[in-house]
C-alpha cells in the first residue's frame, strides 16, 4: 500500500471536484490531489451532449462535454494533480483516505478534504416496481450514456416513468434518434422537471405526460413487452379501473437522484434526511472538521453553473481552513418550515453576508417566503410563481439576526 501526505484531497472529478480544486489553488494551496474513479475527468457531463450549460457563469450556452472541458484545461493550466480509475473506498473522521487505484492500494493522509461525489440514480428496486424481469428497463442516465458515449440504441417503443430533467430530455433525445415514446408517466399531479424542458422536450414532439398516474406492472419474459399504468389516488394507490396497457420495449426510469454519501456515512458524517446529504455550515463545513461537501452531493441542483459556483466556495473556504483563518461560529439553525422542502445550509453565524439555498414542497403562484425568529417575520420575499424543480437563492444580506437562535423559512400566500 502506497502512503502520502497530502494538504487537500477532493473527492470526485466532475464540475464541482474540478471548480473546487481551482478555486482552493487560486488561494495558493499547491498540495491537491483531485480523486476520480472514471477513466476521465469530467463527471455526468461527459454524456450530457445537449446545450444550455454555462449560462450563468460563462454567459453563453455550452454543451455538457463543453463545459467539462473547459474545467479540465484550467486544471492542466493550474498544474493540479490528479489521479482517474482511483475508486476511494473509505474516509475516516481523521481524514484518511483509502482508495483503489490501478497501481494498487492508497493510503492517503489529507489536511483537508472536499466532497464531490456528485449523485446516482433511484433504480427499480428503489422504487419496488411490480412484474417480470425481463431486459430493457434503465434508468434514464443509463439510457443516456449508451446513447451518447456507446452508439447502441436502447430500444425503439419508450415509456418513460417519471418527469426528472434527465427523463424528459432522453424523451427528446430517442424521438430524434427514431423512437418513439409513447408517453411520460408522473405520479405527482405536476411535473418534477424544469418548465422549459417540459416545453422543449414533450411539448414541441407532442408526447404525452400523464400527470397523477405511475406505472403498475412490467411485462415481457426475455424483454419488456408492455408495460401497465394507472392513475394513483391522493395516496398514491393506483386505481384499479383506471389501468391500461401500453405496448413498448423499454422502460426509462427518471424517478429521482440521491446524493452519492456512502463514504459521508462510514466517515461519521452527519446526513441531513430532507436531502440526503451532510448537515453542512455557511461556509460549506460538514460535522467533522476540515471537511467540506459541494455539488450534487450535498444536495441535487437543477443548474450545473450553481454546482460550480457552490464548489468554488467549498474551495475558498477549505482553503482558509489550511492557512489557519478562522470563521465566526455557526449558531444560527436553519429550519425548513411550511411549504418548504429544504434549505442549505443547515447552520449560519449571522454575522456575515450569507445567501441560503431552497426548494418548495408543490408548485404555485403569488407566494411569499418569509424568514421568522420564533413568530416574529424578519423579512418577507415575494414570488410570482415557485416549482419544485427550480432551487430559489435568497440573500440574507442586511438582515439583522443578533439575538436568533433558530431562522424558519415558510411559504405563505402573497
Amino acid at each position: 500500500m502506497k502512503r502520502r501526505e497530502i494538504d487537500l484531497a477532493v473527492i470526485g472529478g466532475g464540475p464541482a471536484g474540478m471548480a473546487a480544486a481551482l478555486a482552493a489553488r487560486e488561494k495558493n494551496i499547491k498540495d491537491i490531489l483531485l480523486i476520480e474513479r472514471n477513466h476521465r475527468l469530467g463527471g455526468i457531463l461527459k454524456q450530457c451532449i445537449h446545450d444550455g450549460f454555462g449560462i450563468e457563469l460563462f454567459n453563453e450556452t455550452l454543451t455538457g462535454p463543453e463545459y467539462a472541458q473547459r474545467y479540465v484545461e484550467k486544471i492542466h493550466d493550474k498544474r493540479i494533480e490528479y489521479l482517474t480509475d482511483t475508486m476511494v473506498l473509505s474516509l475516516s473522521p481523521d481524514k484518511k483516505i483509502i482508495g483503489a487505484s490501478p497501481d494498487g492500494l492508497l493510503d492517503i493522509r489529507a489536511k483537508a478534504v472536499i466532497l464531490a461525489m456528485g449523485c446516482r440514480e433511484r433504480t427499480r428496486g428503489n422504487i419496488a416496481i411490480p412484474g417480470s424481469r425481463p431486459a430493457g428497463v434503465y434508468t434514464a442516465g443509463c439510457a443516456q450514456n449508451f446513447i451518447n458515449l456507446k452508439n447502441y440504441m436502447v430500444g425503439k417503443d419508450v415509456v418513460i416513468l417519471g418527469s426528472g430533467d434527465i427523463g424528459l430530455i432522453m424523451a427528446r433525445r430517442l424521438t430524434l434518434e427514431g423512437a418513439r415514446v409513447h408517453a411520460v408517466v408522473e405520479v405527482l399531479p405536476y411535473s418534477s422537471g424544469l418548465p422549459r424542458n417540459i416545453r422543449q422536450c414533450l411539448t414541441d414532439y407532442d408526447i404525452p405526460l400523464y400527470l397523477n398516474h405511475t406505472v403498475t406492472g412490467v411485462c415481457g419474459l426475455k424483454r419488456v413487452e408492455s408495460v401497465r399504468i394507472a392513475e394513483v389516488d391522493d395516496r398514491w394507490r393506483p386505481k384499479p379501473e383506471t389501468t391500461k396497457e401500453i405496448k413498448c420495449d423499454t422502460l426509462l426510469l427518471s424517478v429521482g437522484l440521491i446524493p452519492e454519501n456512502e463514504l459521508s456515512n462510514a466517515g461519521g458524517i452527519k446526513i441531513n434526511p430532507d436531502t440526503g446529504g451532510p448537515i453542512v455550515d455557511e461556509n460549506l463545513q460538514t460535522s467533522i472538521s476540515g471537511v467540506y461537501a459541494c455539488g450534487n452531493v450535498l444536495h441535487v441542483h437543477d443548474i450545473v453553473d450553481w454546482v460550480s459556483m457552490e464548489a468554488s466556495k467549498a474551495g475558498v473556504k477549505a482553503a482558509e481552513y489550511l492557512t489557519g483563518i478562522k470563521t465566526s461560529e455557526c449558531n444560527i439553525k436553519i429550519k425548513a418550515g411550511c411549504g418548504i422542502r429544504y434549505v442549505m445550509p443547515d447552520m449560519i453565524s449571522g454575522t456575515r453576508e450569507t445567501d441560503l439555498f431552497l426548494r418548495v414542497s408543490a408548485p404555485g403562484r403569488n407566494k411569499k417566503i418569509t424568514l421568522k425568529d420564533k413568530k416574529k417575520i424578519l423579512s418577507s420575499v415575494p414570488k410570482v410563481r415557485v416549482n419544485p424543480a427550480e432551487m430559489i437563492k435568497l440573500s440574507l444580506n442586511g438582515l439583522d439576526l443578533s439575538g436568533v437562535n433558530e431562522l424558519e423559512v415558510q411559504l405563505e400566500d402573497g
